[in-house]
């Protein structure tokens, strides 16, 4: 099982932002090391929105020093392509229409109330922390997430 984290930007990136992220992503994840042990890494971006790392614990364990690598190198990423990967404040979800749309707390606050977002909406849960959970358990419906909770 891989450790995961998922960086949701705060705009959707077009496709040459994500060619050349992706670009940087895999040189980051192919030299990226903890305590001088080669870390099995692998990154790709998501729905243009998205950019998840993973790490396959089972090859080595990841530090809190590696993990303090892959926070700069995102906030590399975003001071380079201007975006914002750590704005925890966006929700994403799939629409109506089955597009997927980001808010603010705020516009996704209006859309619960005009009805917009009902409780089969699927939301994104970026807290997902392992593969499992990824596959499982990233795109729920907005009454079992812990985005209901809060809103």
């Amino acid at each position: 099982m891989s450790r995961v984290w998922i960086y949701q930007a705060d705009r959707f990136l077009n496709s040459q932002e994500v060619n050349d992220i992706n670009a940087l992503a895999q040189q980051f994840v192919a030299s990226w090391t903890a305590h001088g042990s080669a870390l099995a890494g692998k990154a790709q971006i998501v729905d243009n929105l998205f950019l998840i790392l993973e790490v396959n614990e089972e090859v080595a364990g990841v530090t809190g020093c590696s993990i303090d690598k892959s926070v700069h190198f995102v906030q590399a990423l975003g001071n380079q392509f201007n975006v914002n990967f750590f704005d925890r404040m966006r929700v994403a979800y799939i629409d109506a229409e089955g597009q997927l749309q980001i808010a603010s707390r705020e516009e996704f606050q209006e859309k619960i109330k005009s009805a917009q977002v009902t409780a089969d909406t699927l939301v994104y849960n970026n807290l997902v922390q392992n593969s499992e959970e990824l596959a499982t358990s990233w795109k729920v419906p907005f009454s079992a997430s812990w985005h209901s909770k809060v809103f």
